[in-house]
């Protein structure tokens, strides 16, 4: 593999400084850091000024590809069709981080006559279609854009089978195509606790904002004696003190922490809450069952194969109702408890740690410049 070089074409919008500023920089680049050693070279294609190029002492080995010149997007995009000559010779392969841009990876790999990804977290049309109704223009212009993009890629890498199952059922995608390559979770990092977290102390990362359902969580937990720590910055920052205040809830926001605090932060808490309305493959679920932490998650599509209840989490309806039977039932259960959070780690030692996923990825990459 060390003929291969990989061309990785960030998020539309996004750059390493945002990583960086939303706490996400070390868990987006530990795989990339990871498949380093076993290839001829890796780029990002990012969507950041002059300061991407800061990062490269952290990132040896890898090249950083920037808008340096703050050019207007169809410019920098232009820039991009003419790349660097070591694109254009010898074993390259290019992938897109999420659906959003990866035109942009297309169109390069196309110009240059080379294999080409086609990799998402979550399909962009079935958000939209939650958020928008599935009728709604936005919708139907997201479902043409994935369809025409996965269409074309050399192969599609989505992270669930329910993903892959809208893949195949909607955009009539060939199974034999379709790569399912789970989010991964450095298991080193996030990994049990030594010692019990205080009984009644109960987590949920994520954003602030509507689709993760917390006003609900909220609610469920009036008159209860348990504390709430949310991980997280977003619009409803505000609402959820007020209502948590209303309500005598003890609720913590912590804000935005840096991806490195995560696991000390989870080893302190007795269990992970996501009762979102709406998820693709959410990391920070993944990393609290690598830390061996019983989880309560709403009872989504997106969560099929991913969360089985009673073995390694307890999926619960979306009611505030719901979501305190299922707290009430986990909580009072510790042989319940200590069953999920050891088959979760299990789980995520054997499908999601960086390793497992470190291959599954360098098959892939085999697989095409074989060709």
């Amino acid at each position: 593999m060390k003929e291969v070089r990989l061309v990785l074409f960030f998020t539309y919008g996004m750059s390493l400084t945002q990583w960086e500023k939303g706490g996400l920089f070390e868990r987006e680049v530990a795989l990339y850091r990871q498949l380093r050693p076993h290839l001829g070279g890796i780029t990002f294609v990012t969507h950041g000024d002059r300061r991407d190029l800061a990062f490269a002492e952290r990132l040896p080995g890898i090249d950083i590809v920037c808008n340096r010149w703050n050019l207007p997007p169809a410019w920098y995009r232009r820039h991009l069709t003419w790349m660097p000559a070591r694109w254009k010779a010898g074993n390259v392969v290019f992938k897109s981080n999420q659906v959003k841009g990866a035109d942009w990876g297309l169109s390069v790999a196309r110009h240059a006559g080379r294999p080409f990804i086609a990799r998402c977290g979550y399909l962009l049309s079935d958000y939209i279609n939650w958020r928008n109704g599935a009728t709604s223009n936005e919708a139907c212009q997201a479902s043409a854009q994935e369809k025409a993009i996965f269409g074309d890629a050399d192969r599609v890498v989505v992270t669930t089978v329910a993903q892959q199952r809208i893949a195949v059922e909607e955009h009539g995608l060939a199974v034999d195509k379709i790569r399912v390559i789970p989010n991964y979770v450095d298991t080193e990092q996030f990994s049990p606790a030594s010692s019990p977290a205080p009984p009644n102390r109960l987590i949920s990362v994520g954003r602030l904002e509507p689709q993760k359902n917390l006003l609900a969580l909220v609610e469920a937990l009036a008159g209860l004696n348990v504390e709430l720590w949310l991980v997280g910055e977003g619009s409803l920052r505000e609402p959820i003190r007020q209502l948590a205040d209303s309500l005598r809830v003890p609720v913590r926001l912590f804000g935005v922490v840096p991806h490195a605090r995560l696991p000390e932060l989870f080893r302190q808490c007795t269990l992970m809450l996501l009762p979102s309305l709406w998820e693709g493959h959410p990391k920070t679920l993944l990393e609290a069952m690598a830390c061996g932490m019983p989880v309560i998650a709403g009872r989504i599509p997106a969560l099929h194969g991913v969360v089985t209840h009673r073995e390694n989490g307890f999926l619960c309806g979306l009611t505030p109702e719901e979501i305190r039977a299922a707290v009430l039932e986990v909580l009072g259960d510790a042989g319940l408890r200590a069953h999920m959070g050891g088959t979760a780690r299990r789980e995520a030692l054997e499908h999601l740690s960086l390793p497992v996923i470190v291959e599954r990825e360098l098959a892939l990459l085999r697989e095409l410049s074989d060709r």
